[in-house]
Formats: C-alpha cells, sequence, structure tokens
C-alpha cells in the first residue's frame, strides 16, 4: 500500500505547479541536451562519412606510393583483381603566369578513367574530361578559384607548371575525393598526367605520391584483398586504404573530437547538478509544514521520502525529455550550416543511440545529486508545524544514501570512460569535476566562515550595507554553496580552457625558432644545386643558404621484425619519413651516442638516427632497421644516435646513411634559405624563373594555416565551456530567485528599523558580488590545475600560469553574480514591511 500512497500524494503536489523546479528543469535539460546535441551531430557526420565513402575515396580501394608509380607486378594484381582502375598523381608544384605572379598549388594529375565514382564540379557548370582536353594546342587546366583570384587570372589564361604551359578551361568547385587527399599546401589544380610528360616536374627523385584507385567486383572481400595485397607488396612501401574507411583522417578528428565535447558536456552536466540539488533542497525547504503534517498523520519517513522521490523521478524524466528533444534537432540545424565545411553531407536523423547514451547521463546525474538532500526529509520532526520549528537538516543523511550515491556516482563516471573511448581522460576529466566540487565547497564554506568575521570585525563598523552583506553572505540560509559551486565549476571549466589555449599558443611560439627560414626548396635535381646556390645567393636580403640530399623512405622492420611490432605505435612509423646522407656530419650536428662514420666508409650500410625519437622506440646502438626507399629495401645498423631539433625549422632528418648505402638511388635536394621579408619575393621569382620544376614552401603561411586549424578547435571547446557556464548561470539565477523571500524579509526587518532602500540595495550587491568573486577565485585555482594537467600529461610541455585569462575569470564571476542578484532585488526593496511581517507573524 505503501507506494500507492505514496505515488498519489506525489501526484497530488505536483498538481499544484512545479515553480520551485524550474531550476531543476532548466539544468537538467541543458545538460542533456548539450551531450545529445554533440553526440547527435556527431553521428550524423559520421553516417555521411559512411555512406559517401567510396566517393570520398575515388573507389572501392587505393593503393599509395610514395615517390614512384607501380611496378609491373603491382599493375598486373590491380588488373587482376578489379574491374575498373584509375592513377593520381599528386604533388607541389609552383603555378605561374607567364612573366607574371607565382603562387603554391597542389597539383593532381589523373588519368582518362577519373573520376571512377562521383564528379568534379566545375563553376558555370562543364565537364572535367573536356576542360582537361584543353584548346588552342594547349593542355587544359582546372584551377580552384582561390588560386586564379591570387594571381589576377581566369578561364582562357596561361598558366605554367614547371616548363609545360596550360590553358586554364574552368573553375574548380568541388572534387569530389578530397578528403580521401593528402594535407594541401595550396590551393587544387587538376591537369591529364601525359600533359605532364614535358613539364620536368617527375622525374626520378622528385617528391610526390601515386595513388591507384580500384573499383572491385560486387562481392568481393576487401579484408582478403588487403591481406593479399600487404602480403606481396607491403615491404614495398604500398599503402592501402578501402571503402570501410573512405576519410579516416576525418573520421578519427571527429570521433576524438565528439568524445572530448560529450566529456566537456558532462561537466556541464554536472554543473547542473549542484544546481539540481539545490533546486530539491529549496523545494523541501517550502515544503517543511507539509512534510510535517504528513508525519502528524502518521505517515513513515520512508513513505514520505518515497512521495518525493517520486516527484524528482517524474521531473527528471521531463527535463531529460526535454533535453532530448532539444539534442535530437541539432543534426538538422547543424546540417545546412556545416555543408561547406564537411567532405560528405551530415545526414539528419534521431539517432537512438546518442539519445540514448546522453538520457542515461541524464538521469544519473539527477540522481547523484538528489539523493542527498531527498534522504533528509525523513528526519523532519512534526513539531515543524509549528511556525519555524524544525526544518530540514544539514547534516549527512543516513549511509544507505550516502552509499546509493557513491554507487551512482562511479557507475555514471564509469559508463563515460566506457562510451567516450578516452578512458584515461574521462577519468582525468571525472577526478577534476570531483575534486573541484570538493574545493570549491570547502570554499564556500571558507568564504562563509570569514564572512562571519569580518561582519564582526571594526573594518565593517559604521558601514552597514558591507556588515549585512557579510552577515548575509556567512549566515546558515545563505545560497552562497550553491552559488560558489555551481558559478564556479563552469567558470572552473572555462579557466582550465583559457590556461590550455593559452599556454598551447604559448608553446607554439616558443617552439618556433627566433631565427627561422623564409622558404622550403625542394625537388632541386642534382646538377641544379650548385645554379639554385648561386642564383639564391645573389638574391639581395638572402642570409643564409642550407642544402641537403633528400630521399624519403618508410620503416619497414627493425631487427628483423615488423616495425610495429618491434616497437610499438609511434608516429615514425606513420607513413613516409626524410631520409639523407652525409660523409661528414652536418655542421652542429651533436652526436649523444655512438659515432659517426668515416667520410671514405664504403662497408655495410650504417645510420644515425635521432636520439629523442629513439629513445621513444627503445632503439639501441647495434640495432638493424629496414626502410623501404622507392621500393628498395635498405637494411642498415644504427651506429650512432644525434640530437635533432624538429622544432628549429631548419633541415633536420630523422634517418641520416653513409653516402655509399644510397649510391645510385634517384634523389633532390631540398633547401632551406634564411632571407629578409622584403627579399622573399624577389628570391621566389628568381628561382622560379631560372628552376620551374623547383617548388617554394613557405615558412610563414605554413604557420598561419596551423594557427586557422588550432583556432578552430579552440573555437568548439570554448562553446562546450560556455555550455557549462550557461548552466552554472541558470544555477546562480535559480539560487538568487530561490532566496527571494528571505530577502523581502530581510528587507522588511531593515526598513522598519530604519535602512534606506539604496543602503539595502548596496548591500544586495556587495553580497552577490562578493560570493561572484570568491567563486571566481577558487575557479582560477581549479582551473590552473586543470590546465597544468592537460599541458604537462597530455600535450607533454610545460605550464606557465597565464594571468590575462584569470583575472577575467574572477570578473566575470563577480559580474555574474552581481548581475542575478540585482535582477531579483526589486521585489525585496518594493515589499511593505507591515504586510511582509504580519504575513510571516
Amino acid at each position: 500500500m505503501r507506494a500507492p500512497v505514496a505515488l498519489r500524494i506525489a501526484l497530488r503536489e505536483l498538481r499544484g505547479g512545479i515553480a520551485g523546479f524550474r531550476v531543476f528543469l532548466a539544468c537538467l535539460a541543458l545538460g542533456v541536451a548539450a551531450i545529445a546535441a554533440v553526440g547527435s551531430v556527431r553521428s550524423a557526420i559520421e553516417a555521411g562519412l559512411d555512406r559517401e565513402a567510396a566517393r570520398l575515396l575515388g573507389g572501392d580501394v587505393e593503393l599509395e606510393f610514395t615517390y614512384r608509380f607501380a611496378d609491373a607486378a603491382e599493375r598486373a594484381w590491380m588488373a587482376e583483381n578489379a574491374v575498373a582502375v584509375s592513377e593520381i598523381v599528386d604533388f607541389r608544384s609552383m603555378a605561374a603566369r607567364p612573366g607574371g605572379e607565382r603562387a603554391l598549388v597542389q597539383v593532381k594529375a589523373v588519368d582518362d578513367a577519373y573520376p571512377l565514382i562521383g564528379a568534379a564540379v566545375l563553376e558555370g557548370g562543364g565537364d572535367l574530361a573536356g576542360a582537361l582536353a584543353g584548346t588552342d594546342g594547349l593542355p587544359g587546366m582546372v584551377a580552384a578559384g582561390l588560386l586564379l583570384d591570387r594571381l589576377g587570372a581566369g578561364v582562357g589564361d596561361v598558366l605554367r607548371l614547371g616548363t609545360q604551359d596550360f590553358r586554364v578551361t574552368g573553375r574548380l568547385a568541388s572534387e569530389p575525393d578530397a578528403a580521401a587527399s593528402a594535407f594541401a599546401f595550396g590551393p587544387r589544380v587538376i591537369v591529364r598526367r601525359d600533359a605532364l610528360a614535358a613539364s620536368g616536374l617527375l622525374g626520378e627523385g622528385t617528391l610526390f605520391n601515386s595513388s591507384y584507385r580500384l573499383v572491385v567486383p560486387e562481392g568481393a572481400s576487401l579484408a582478403g584483398l588487403k591481406a593479399e595485397a600487404e602480403g606481396r607488396f607491403a615491404d614495398r612501401g604500398l599503402r592501402w586504404r578501402d571503402r570501410r574507411e573512405g576519410a579516416p583522417g576525418v573520421g578519427r578528428f571527429v570521433e576524438r573530437l565528439g568524445s572530448f565535447l560529450v566529456l566537456m558536456g558532462l561537466a556541464g552536466l554536472a554543473v547542473g547538478g549542484v544546481g539540481v540539488a539545490a533546486a530539491v533542497r529549496s523545494h523541501l525547504e517550502r515544503k517543511t509544514e507539509t512534510i510535517a503534517v504528513l508525519k502528524t498523520l502518521g505517515a513513515s519517513g520512508r513513505t514520505i521520502y518515497a512521495v518525493y522521490l517520486a516527484q524528482v523521478a517524474a521531473l527528471a524524466a521531463v527535463g531529460v525529455a526535454a533535453g532530448l528533444a532539444l539534442g535530437a534537432l541539432a543534426p538538422f540545424l547543424a546540417a545546412p550550416l556545416a555543408a561547406d565545411r564537411l567532405p560528405a553531407p551530415m545526414v539528419p536523423a534521431i539517432y537512438e543511440r546518442a539519445l540514448a547514451e546522453a538520457a542515461v547521463y541524464g538521469a544519473l546525474t539527477a540522481f547523484v545529486f538528489t539523493l542527498w538532500p531527498l534522504a533528509r526529509v525523513r528526519d523532519v520532526r512534526a513539531a515543524a508545524i509549528f511556525r519555524d520549528v524544525g526544518g530540514i537538516e544539514r547534516g549527512r543523511p543516513a549511509a544507505g544514501a550516502m552509499a546509493a550515491t557513491a554507487a551512482l556516482a562511479a557507475a555514471l563516471v564509469g559508463l563515460a570512460a566506457r562510451l567516450s573511448g578516452e578512458q584515461t581522460i574521462a577519468l582525468s576529466m571525472a577526478a577534476g569535476v570531483a575534486g573541484a566540487l570538493v574545493a570549491l565547497w570547502l570554499a564556500a564554506r571558507a568564504a562563509q566562515a570569514l564572512a562571519r568575521r569580518a561582519a564582526r570585525a571594526g573594518a565593517a563598523r559604521g558601514r552597514p550595507a558591507l556588515r549585512w552583506a557579510l552577515g548575509a553572505v556567512g549566515g546558515p540560509g545563505a545560497e552562497t554553496a550553491a552559488v560558489v559551486m555551481s558559478l564556479g565549476l563552469g567558470l572552473s571549466v572555462l579557466a582550465a580552457v583559457g590556461q590550455i589555449d593559452g599556454n598551447l599558443r604559448r608553446m607554439i611560439a616558443a617552439d618556433l625558432p627566433e631565427r627561422a627560414p623564409a622558404f622550403f626548396f625542394v625537388d632541386i635535381q642534382n646538377d641544379q644545386l650548385e645554379a639554385f646556390r648561386e642564383i639564391a645567393a645573389g638574391v639581395p636580403g638572402v642570409e643564409e643558404i642550407e642544402t641537403a640530399p633528400m630521399l624519403r623512405g618508410v620503416i619497414a622492420r627493425v631487427n628483423g621484425r615488423p616495425a610495429r611490432e618491434a616497437v610499438g605505435p609511434h608516429w615514425a612509423l606513420n607513413g613516409d619519413r626524410g631520409v639523407t646522407y652525409a660523409a661528414a656530419p652536418p655542421e652542429g650536428t651533436e652526436i649523444v651516442e655512438g659515432e659517426w662514420w668515416p667520410e671514405d666508409y664504403a662497408g655495410p650500410p650504417l645510420m644515425s638516427f635521432a636520439a629523442g625519437e629513439g629513445a621513444e622506440m627503445g632503439l639501441r646502438l647495434g640495432d638493424e632497421m629496414t626502410i623501404n626507399v622507392l621500393g628498395r629495401e635498405l637494411t642498415a645498423r644504427i651506429a650512432s644516435f644525434r640530437k635533432v631539433e624538429f622544432r628549429s625549422m631548419g633541415i633536420n632528418f630523422l634517418i641520416a646513411v653513409d653516402p655509399a648505402a644510397l649510391a645510385g638511388a634517384p634523389h633532390t635536394h631540398i633547401a632551406t634559405v634564411y632571407a629578409a621579408p622584403e627579399a622573399e619575393a624577389p628570391l621566389v621569382h628568381a628561382v622560379a624563373d631560372a628552376m620551374a620544376n623547383v617548388t617554394a614552401v613557405s615558412v610563414r603561411e605554413g604557420i598561419a594555416r596551423f594557427g586557422e586549424a588550432l583556432a578552430g578547435i579552440a573555437a568548439a571547446t570554448r562553446w562546450a565551456a560556455a555550455v557549462t557556464l550557461a548552466t552554472g548561470i541558470v544555477v546562480l539565477i535559480g539560487a538568487a530567485a530561490a532566496g527571494e523571500w528571505r530577502r523581502v524579509y530581510e528587507t522588511a526587518v531593515l526598513k522598519t528599523l530604519g535602512a534606506e532602500r539604496r543602503t539595502i540595495l548596496a548591500s544586495f550587491a556587495l553580497r552577490a558580488a562578493i560570493v561572484g568573486a570568491a567563486a571566481g577565485v577558487v575557479a582560477v585555482v581549479a582551473g590552473a590545475v586543470g590546465g597544468w594537467w592537460a599541458v604537462t600529461r597530455l600535450l607533454e610541455g610545460d605550464f606557465r600560469f597565464e594571468p590575462g585569462p584569470a583575472l577575467a575569470i574572477v570578473a566575470a564571476g563577480a559580474a555574474a553574480s552581481l548581475l542575478a542578484g540585482l535582477a531579483f532585488a526589486a521585489r525585496p526593496l518594493a515589499a511593505r514591511p507591515a504586510r511582509t511581517l504580519r504575513a510571516r507573524g
């Protein structure tokens, strides 16, 4: 009988309205909506990538080779296992108007079969094959509008690649396989592969990637084909991709960023949980007399607990449902906004898994933060029916309630770690949020104690507004704890983001050398090296020139074992790496272990490896490493480790070998040129005029593009932190609204004693600013700790406290609390003392 009775009482009370639960609903709905929105948008993006996987890749399968074309055996295997094959060559070059401007471009050279799937879109319409056929005796070129605008060129004009002129026959709007292409250093141009025969850009040793897109027979096993291809050709530098992961880089980025933002949403939900707890506590305090009446009529503590637990469960369901409804709309709202920013259109739909995940998070959070205050209703005494006797006690609840709260909290954290796929980050963030909440609670208690002492100190005498404010902050019924915890946690997340962002930007700036090269020049042929030096040195403003022979190689094996099996995952094994040779150590080389080979060495191949990376991979002197260079394997013994400072942005190679090891291997040279800003344009023109095949890569533009990408990630993180802060502000407003009735009574008493309205208003403003500033100060400390952990543990950098964001956080806390406090000051100030005191009497 107890459960039905409790349910009937709960429903009857809810019929009277949910005014006391508006903050409860808002906090829960906002937190759930944020998580549901992130999860749904991530699912919509992933669904789009999966649906368009073959188009994004350009076929069912892609085989990629570095700085070489497929040989006869590899081509025969493709022909045997595919119904259609297309060859694409991708590389960097300089596009130039004859006698005019030049710009770095990313060239895609295609064959007649391109594209196997999808279609390239030209501005104004048109067919790619027809555009590439050319006119007036020149082959055609399709170029991105950005390039044509930069060069002041248009359709019909002539642009030169290497030594070959092309007629611009179209402006490229989009290419179907853009997501499968490598990182582009410049705007895209597309030409026919055979039109480059006389350009001088694809000679032996030049830097290019060749890709072979395959359409396989229906029903063919991609896993089986991959195993067969890698078994036959993997040691020759082949890299395999297929439609099961058409845009792996984009997919991984979306997945990891989405998981991180969901965890940020959970921090916001924790802030909302503080508001939920405050709303439940405030509601129960207003229901003290009702609870006392029920006890007088014979209701047990367990029955009363069931009444309000049923109310919380019902309202939690409403809040979660509202949040899910808002979050479910996110893919439909985001799809048109993100259409131009994604390689494949989002698939707007209702994603049940994302919504279920958000619902579980919301329900667990609601009960984690409400079981504690709910448990205290059992201790309300029947004597509370008489005015101001008894009430909701603020001590610890029963052991059972504490155990249930701990179990639900552990389930919430475990679920977040499991579903996010980022266990370390999830557990660390959970520990950080829990630690921040404890620190904020302690800070709130400390602030109350200090306020009580300050109110009695001599400094407060003669300043009634300050004394009343301090007394209110330190009073037993004050909303200090709720405000400091909710606003403080939201500000803590924002402070941590500010510290991470500031330190990351500082680290990037610090990693940039005081003196960086202006350009990298690549694809310098052996017979062009001396001429290049003379040309570059002859440009006024050029300060220094460094050159080195350059090849690219894939680390295949270490001590006869597959590299990943031997040393584990490491960035050096992802793709190809720079390889050079030298008879003597280059100037500035610091050997940290072992010895360099003699200048006339002609024995078995020897290698010098980067010391830092070698230590990370567990390499030792005497280990043998096999690298695949241009499809041929070279096994060398590690004779030395040398210090390599990649952040110097000079010429740095992971691997250096003795000259005899690469004797006869086709290769080119790379050069770095240090020059004054005013010398950059003349330098590029001078080199391009004499050596059309040589490509210049601007260091400044590369840094700027990296900064833009970093800014985008930081913006997404700040938006997630803003949601957390918004939830904290909702809690802040709720706390101010919940305490309004106390301020009404307080104002009536003060007016009766002769206080002026402006003095009372000043007291309200001071108490709000004091509490907000306290939340801001604690948030700065918590944010600094969180930022330190992220910078030192995740980014492996040195942390430095950033005072600018910290001061802004303190000011924001004081301002937010002040505005919320003043917003609810009108009614207390307008209340008539006689009516208020008579109602309480």
